[in-house]
C-alpha cells in the first residue's frame, strides 16, 4: 500500500512498475457513492462540443458534480471507467487529455479503466464515464 488520499489509501505492489495516471487499486473506507455513466453533453443534457476533449472535460465535471452533491469532491474518487469511441483519437490526443484531466480532477489519479466500444446509447457521445467514490465517516 502506497499514497494516501482523503479517505483512501492506494495499492501498489512494491516490485511493480510505477503506474503512470492511474492506481492499481485503492483501500476505502466510509460512505460510497456509485456514480452512473456520464456523458460529455451539459446539465440541459445538450452536447455544448462534439471535440472528443470537451467532451471528456464535459463528462468528467457531470462526475465530480454528483460526487459534490453527495458531500465530495474529486480526491473522494476511487474508481473511474470510462468507455471511448476512438482509441486513436485517445492515444493521439492524450497530452490534452491529460491537461483537461487535471483542471477538473486535479494530481489525483484513482483506479482506472478504459474501455473501447463501438457505440454509445447517445450518438454525439464520443465518451462515457463512470465512477464510484468514497466519502470519509
Amino acid at each position: 500500500m502506497t499514497g494516501q488520499g482523503a479517505s483512501h489509501q492506494f495499492l501498489h505492489p512494491r516490485h511493480w512498475k510505477p503506474a503512470k495516471g492511474y492506481a492499481n487499486g485503492v483501500a476505502a473506507e466510509g460512505q460510497t457513492i456509485f456514480v452512473a455513466g456520464q456523458i460529455g453533453w451539459n446539465a440541459d443534457q445538450r452536447f455544448e462540443s462534439r471535440d472528443f476533449v470537451a467532451q471528456i472535460r464535459q463528462a468528467l465535471e457531470n462526475v465530480v458534480a454528483v460526487v459534490r452533491e453527495a458531500g465530495g469532491s474529486p480526491e473522494h474518487i476511487t474508481r473511474l471507467t470510462w468507455f471511448i469511441m476512438d482509441k486513436r483519437e485517445y492515444v493521439s490526443r492524450l497530452h490534452e487529455i491529460g491537461d483537461t484531466y487535471r483542471s477538473v480532477m486535479g494530481k489525483h489519479f484513482p483506479a482506472m479503466t478504459m474501455v473501447q466500444v463501438t457505440a454509445l446509447i447517445e450518438d454525439e457521445a464520443k465518451v462515457e464515464i463512470e465512477a464510484s467514490a468514497v466519502l470519509p465517516k
